[in-house]
């Protein structure tokens, strides 16, 4: 049986029912209490900071974007890649899942 596709944040954030929104660093984070998912806006463009290790696995369907080791840069006026931000969150959350350590990082 198909999933319902979220159509609120509270619904895609029900895919990682332990994490918890968190100001850090004067940043918005998703974390469980271990680091999930970030994200930031600036006045040209938004930063999306995932894990460095999912970042890694996604690095050749970026495209366009501008990434660094930990980050995503999306423009204003560049289209909104949801459907790899979906995949890249989800990576985050099955990551941290898996992880022995309780590190925040």
């Amino acid at each position: 049986m198909a999933t319902k596709r979220p159509k609120t944040i509270a619904e895609y954030i029900a895919a990682a029912p332990e994490a918890e929104e968190a100001i850090k660093w004067g940043n918005p984070f998703f974390v469980e209490p271990r680091f999930v998912f970030a994200f930031s806006a600036f006045k040209a463009h938004l930063n999306l900071v995932p894990t460095a290790k999912v970042l890694a696995r996604f690095r050749k369907e970026l495209g366009p974007y501008k990434a660094t080791e930990h980050m995503i840069q999306v423009r204003y006026d560049e289209p909104l890649p949801e459907a790899l931000i979906r995949k890249i969150a989800e990576g985050c959350v099955q990551e941290v899942a898996g992880r022995d350590s309780d590190s925040f990082w």
